[in-house]
């Protein structure tokens, strides 16, 4: 996969790099995002909310709440201050199902745009707002395939992927906030009339046997709720992925819940209580009518969306894993040439690697000097939680577990190291086997060539008649001592080769 040369690459988080800023105007919280830098994996300098449930009586009314409105008055007035001070630009706020549907909406949005200076208000229609929270999907996940489900305060969002395209799309009153009322309050009622709505939707029936992606708050609540009572070794939200069953039971636990029990178990949120049991109840009824195997959780959506169709085309066709690797290492390389020069130095080790499997191969190696500037007694630790827990939304728990540990070997972890306890729970044997492999033929490399291309360019290392050969070029100042042997001896041993070293 070619990327940009190294002259072109720079700090996306330099002080030089753009910032941008974002107001999610929901129908139950407003958030705001600043976005710094101009890299394909967003990266939040400032998150900020407040839960208003400007929703709240939206049905009964046709307005929105007089209180909650001057609160997010308030409120944004603070994040117009906080985006000027950071110098972003532009300043944008998407108001979402309750501004559109209610009748005072036109009005609250002159009242904030004429309040907060340099603030552009986007009241967008359902469709849009699906294509949006699809995009902020696609961002982390770009080959998602299956049925999307965002969901806010007061509506839902239902998407068709297919295989990282937009496909059919619609909206329903049905966001958290406004089921609660549609059904006042009673579980059995909205139950019927998520099903009502759902089965408006032909294309659902797309997703049988595939993912169900959810978005929005009250799902990430579930999903928080599930990986403290799971003891789940990565505590993101982000890609987190449970089957069918686990995510029907879930539903049932929580959708059944009283307030008191809910609010007892480990993981819940607060301010999330009283939306939990109908998010668990669309949750429910969305397996029923998409028939998916899985249900992966994105942290991504509506600001992800709108702050990719902020990047360049070029660069919004990257591939975020890849990107990551690049964008969060660079100013600690030795050498921006080398994790090209890395990846074709690998190659023979995995002649029949997949596509996915590349990736993560050429990503270890642009992550593969990420260590450097550490503490030499703390490097394959730190590098290991450096790795594992980063920010780089394409990045997949098993992505993340498998780079983790490509990392800490690379940097010669002892292979029992309990620091690596939470990525082997996440990998099986193979993959866990080869992830250990590329990190003992990365360090390899690495003594060889001091980090530099130069000097790795002098050296080969190819399987061949059931050895593993290395060969030195004498002439190039690069010699086969002891750590060589040694690190040469152990990467034939992983590979069930014998090891030879040839001098041309």
């Amino acid at each position: 996969m070619n990327g940009p040369a190294p002259d072109q690459l720079r700090d996306p988080r330099s002080q030089t790099a753009p910032r941008r800023a974002v107001v999610d105007l929901g129908s139950n919280s407003v958030r705001l995002v600043v976005f710094e830098g101009q890299s394909r994996n967003p990266v939040q300098i400032f998150n900020e909310k407040a839960v208003l449930r400007l929703a709240r009586g939206l049905i009964r009314t046709g307005r929105l709440d007089e209180a909650a409105m001057d609160e997010a008055a308030t409120v944004i007035r603070r994040y117009g201050a906080i985006a000027r001070a950071m110098g972003a630009h532009p300043f944008e706020a998407l108001a979402t199902s309750a501004v559109r549907d209610a009748e005072n909406g036109p009005d609250f949005v002159a009242r904030l745009e004429a309040a907060t200076p340099g603030l552009k208000v986007v009241v967008l229609s359902g469709e849009q707002e699906a294509h949006l929270s699809a995009e902020g999907v696609l961002c982390g996940i770009p080959g998602a395939d299956g049925i999307l489900a965002d969901l806010g305060g007061g509506s839902l969002e239902a998407v068709r992927l297919s295989a990282g395209t937009i496909g059919d799309a619609a909206t329903m009153p049905i966001g958290v906030i406004r089921l609660a009322e549609r059904a006042a309050g009673d579980p059995i009622r909205a139950k019927a009339i998520v099903a009502g709505e759902l089965a408006e939707l032909p294309f659902l029936s797309d997703g049988a046997g595939g993912d169900l992606y959810v978005s929005g708050g009250a799902f990430r609540a579930l999903a928080r709720i599930h990986i403290a009572q799971t003891g789940y070794p990565l505590a993101m939200v982000h890609h987190y992925t449970i089957g069918r069953e686990e995510a029907r039971d879930l539903s049932a636990v929580i959708g059944e819940a009283s307030r008191k029990l809910i609010e007892r178990m480990p993981g819940a949120a607060r301010k999330r209580i009283e939306d939990l049991p109908f998010a668990a109840i669309i949750l429910r009824r969305l397996l029923r009518a998409t028939g998916a195997a899985r249900v992966v959780f994105s942290a991504n959506g509506l600001r992800e969306g709108w702050f990719l169709r902020q990047l360049p085309p070029a660069m919004r066709e990257q591939d975020p894993l890849v990107a990551a690797g690049r964008d969060l290492t660079i100013g600690l390389l030795r050498d921006p040439n080398l994790p090209d020069a890395l990846i074709g130095w690998t190659a023979p080790l995995f002649p029949a690697e997949t596509h996915a499997q590349h990736r993560l191969r050429e990503a270890a190696c642009w992550f593969s000097d990420i260590g450097n500037h550490e503490h030499p007694e703390y490097r394959a630790e730190q590098a290991f939680l450096r790795v594992l827990r980063q920010t780089g939304v394409g990045l997949d728990h098993h992505a993340r577990a498998f780079l983790a540990l490509t990392l800490a070997l690379r940097y010669e972890a002892p292979i029992e190291s309990p620091f690596l306890a939470p990525a082997r729970a996440l990998l099986d044997m193979a993959a866990a086997r080869r992830a250990e492999t590329l990190g003992v033929a990365l360090r390899l490399a690495y003594t060889l060539s001091a980090g530099t291309p130069a000097l790795l360019a002098a050296t080969s290392l190819i399987p061949r008649d059931g050895r593993l050969v290395l060969t030195l070029d004498a002439a190039s100042g690069v010699f086969a001592g002891d750590p060589i042997e040694r690190r040469l001896a152990r990467l034939a041993s992983m590979v069930g080769l014998d090891p030879e070293t040839r001098l041309i």
